[in-house]
């Protein structure tokens, strides 16, 4: 790990006034930490912002707030969170270790790197890593990469199993740099890699995350994360889905459907959820409509499962929720 200073910041506006070029900003530091021990990131400087008052989790009529600070574990079992978005319990509860969720924070896990095993390794060029430098995935181990959003630099798949929660649920982020603040549906916040992969999101240099808002969406009860991986616990998704879905009198009359573990960011499925409203919550509805879930996708060479599987995980989704009273 190379040398950096350190501060520790009381205040939002603190922070701000540190933060310059080559600082990061230091939460839980469950991904950072990791990636500046590799050598990957060698911020010249870290603010700690752990003290912020970032940490609320509230819910109201304008909706649900989480601040960036909030512990992924305590947003999990907040009741109001499990009660009235269970596909954002679900899919916290699925990501890493509880001991991880306990230390790492909301505003971290949307804005963690890719754990594709090149950019994560020095030694390999990695486009994420150093623009122009080449993508050895593209021929080389790509398993757990991506299908949807790729580029001829980068197959690198979405890390976060929250952000496709909040991706379903139409969920934005509040940033806030030195020239004040501004809200981006989250959906639109992340980019998809072009030729420039190292640009994975909107935010700006010295720009922080202060929360997350989900709108109210009273048949988001009826909701699921399911998550598709090589072993049970600690494990990233092969793929994911997050489906919610208004059925009345045994007709879909809305759904939104998100997908992880398949796209460069977190995928919004909405060619499946136009072929699902307005018909029967039936098994041969939830095939058809399932069918257009992998539309675009490009495999590689060792993820050519991934469309079928993504397919099966939507049907094995929309399945557990038509069950649901």
């Amino acid at each position: 790990m190379r040398a950096f200073t350190y501060a520790a910041p009381s205040t939002v506006e603190d922070a701000l006034a540190a933060a310059g070029n080559g600082s990061a900003y230091l939460a839980g530091g469950t991904t950072l930490v990791d990636l500046m021990k590799l050598d990957v990131l060698a911020p010249s400087a870290v603010l700690d912002i752990g003290g912020l008052p970032l940490r609320d989790i509230r819910y109201d009529t304008s909706g649900l707030y989480v601040g960036a600070l909030a512990r992924m574990s305590d947003t999990a079992a907040h009741p109001m969170v499990a009660d009235h978005y269970p596909v954002i319990s679900q899919a916290l509860l699925l990501s890493a270790s509880p001991q991880i969720r306990n230390m790492a924070s909301i505003g971290g896990n949307l804005l963690q790197r890719t754990r594709c095993g090149y950019f994560r390794d020095p030694a390999t060029p990695c486009n994420k890593r150093e623009p122009g430098s080449g993508c050895p995935a593209l021929d080389g181990a790509n398993r757990m990469h991506a299908i949807l959003g790729t580029s001829g630099s980068c197959a690198a798949t979405h890390a976060s199993d929250l952000a496709v929660a909040l991706t379903a649920l139409d969920a934005s982020v509040q940033l806030r740099d030195r020239s004040g603040s501004r809200t981006l549906r989250l959906e639109d916040f992340y980019l998809t890699p072009a030729d420039t992969p190292h640009l994975e999101n909107l935010l700006r240099p010295g720009e922080l995350v202060t929360g997350v808002t989900v709108p109210v969406l009273a048949w988001a009860k009826r909701s699921v994360y399911v998550k598709v991986r090589d072993r049970r616990s600690y494990e990233f998704a092969l793929t994911s889905v997050a489906a919610a879905i208004d059925l009345r009198n045994g007709i879909v009359a809305d759904a939104s459907i998100a997908a992880g573990g398949v796209g460069t960011k977190p995928w919004r499925l909405r060619a499946v959820e136009s072929a699902l409203k307005g018909r029967p919550a039936r098994p041969e509805v939830f095939e058809q409509a399932a069918a257009h879930a992998a539309e675009g996708a490009r495999p590689l060479p060792h993820n050519g499962f991934k469309p079928a599987l993504l397919r099966q995980t939507v049907i094995r989704a929309l399945t557990r929720l038509a069950g649901r009273p």
